[in-house]
């Protein structure tokens, strides 16, 4: 049986519709962890679901005991019943290393999960918010992405269980939607980085500062010719916050910043930031990892007035800074 939460019965809401009560289901991950800090910060009732699969306690600490903020140990495979006015669903492993280590325990989170919460949305009448990705573009063949691109992905490959978990999810989400009012937001993220972020989670960002603190080689997957568009966390959040508040559009809405980097030209700049060498460890490719990644905003200014502020250099270094002081580095 799911765990039933309630607040002054089953038809709770909000009282002042400034102030919500809003579940982050993979509260404590590193995007995750990011959105409660915002929503707190803006005097919202916060719940947190995680089961810390792929995210940690430390992303929290600030809040434990905090007099808005509550915690639920729970796997959102499994159903729940709580009374909020929103959701934000974030629960799923994101990183290669975790969502490859399991990968049937994968899929089955994008879409129980995504069930789940919809049941609950469904039930409560909370608007709800699905973590979409960039993933589902796989390896484009059409740059930059643009919402109304199907994508080019493999469905029998490695990391198929995520790019087409998320995939099943919108679907899940739309059909929700179409069948039942549910009302939703999709917001496809790319990559994303920043304060957070864990040490060993296999993402490109992650991996050079690591390398780069220790002063070892910074390694590159194939030449480093391949493009990713890098976002900072709060440039992120405050998207999906617009998104979550803007009226009469499900989405689903690209968020993430144009601004191209190629790997190479990022690895020099963490190189310089960390005051490593750039010494770089060249090995082959990853199977179906994606060549070019560059979302088209223009919805997301269009329609929310939103972009992202942060420059990559200002960001990395925040994100570096982040990294010295939270993460033992070994000498």
């Amino acid at each position: 049986m799911g765990q039933k939460i309630t607040k002054n019965g089953d038809n709770f809401k909000s009282f002042k519709s400034d102030k919500k009560r809003i579940l982050v289901t993979g509260g404590a991950g590193f995007i995750g962890s990011n959105l409660v800090k915002s929503l707190i910060d803006q005097n919202h009732e916060v719940i947190v679901m995680d089961n810390y699969y792929s995210s940690s306690k430390r992303n929290l600490k600030d809040y434990f005991g905090h007099w808005n903020f509550e915690f639920i140990r729970h796997d959102v495979n499994l159903p729940f019943t709580i009374e909020v006015d929103e959701i934000y669903h974030l629960a799923c492993p994101a990183s290669p290393i975790y969502y490859q280590k399991d990968p049937v325990y994968t899929i089955k989170t994008s879409f129980y999960g995504a069930l789940n919460v919809l049941e609950n949305a469904k039930r409560t009448g909370a608007r709800v918010l699905l973590a979409s990705t960039s993933e589902i573009y796989g390896d484009p063949i059409v740059h930059p992405q643009t919402e109304n691109y199907w994508g080019n992905v493999n469905p029998i490959g490695l990391r198929s269980c995520y790019d087409e978990g998320k995939r099943a999810a919108e679907t899940l989400f739309s059909d929700y939607h179409r069948e039942y009012g549910v009302d939703i937001r999709i917001a496809r993220i790319f990559n994303t980085y920043g304060p957070g972020m864990c040490q060993n989670d296999g993402r490109v960002v992650s991996n050079f500062i690591m390398q780069g603190l220790r002063g070892d080689p910074l390694t590159i997957y194939g030449e480093g010719n391949q493009t990713r568009s890098f976002c900072y966390v709060d440039d992120l959040v405050k998207g999906l916050i617009d998104l979550m508040a803007f009226e009469q559009y499900p989405g689903p809405i690209n968020l993430g910043n144009p601004e191209e980097t190629s790997i190479k030209k990022l690895a020099m700049k963490i190189a310089d930031i960390t005051g490593t060498t750039n010494e770089l460890r060249m090995m082959p490719l990853p199977t179906d990892d994606p060549v070019r990644r560059q979302p088209n905003i223009t919805l997301a200014k269009n329609l929310l007035k939103w972009e992202p502020e942060s420059s990559i250099d200002k960001g990395l270094k925040k994100t570096v800074e982040y990294f010295e002081k939270t993460f033992i580095v070994m000498e």
